[in-house]
């Protein structure tokens, strides 16, 4: 069965994470372009572009693109956790966007089940 990924509702969560990151990476130092800065952006851009790449495949293959797209949001929040030690980002924003990419995976684990 294929997706339209338009439609999926964690799809749609990964693009506003992606959003999100985008627009707090505005505010980050120069210093951090080369790196924090690029690796938050790639991460959080990898999360609904996995999901998008892998709608159009079998739901076997669609659940590696997942796992991907999983794999991704963790890595993000720990990117965060840096950040956030690094004072790029506060508490509240960390907060914020930690319960939104938890909302995803929750979600994201949920629909694969439903792959299988």
């Amino acid at each position: 069965m294929r997706h339209n990924y338009k439609n999926l509702k964690i799809w749609q969560l990964g693009i506003e994470i992606a959003n999100d990151i985008s627009d707090i990476l505005v505010e980050f130092p120069m210093h951090e372009r080369y790196d924090l800065i690029t690796q938050l952006s790639r991460c959080s851009i990898s999360i609904p572009s996995n999901i998008a790449e892998g709608s159009s495949r079998t739901d076997k293959s669609f659940s590696h693109f997942i796992d991907i797209s999983l794999g991704s949001s963790f890595e993000l929040t720990t990117q965060l956790i840096i950040a956030k030690h690094r004072k790029h980002i506060n508490e509240l924003t960390y907060n914020q966007l930690e319960s939104k990419i938890e909302e995803f995976q929750k979600m994201t684990m949920s629909f694969q089940n439903g792959l299988h």
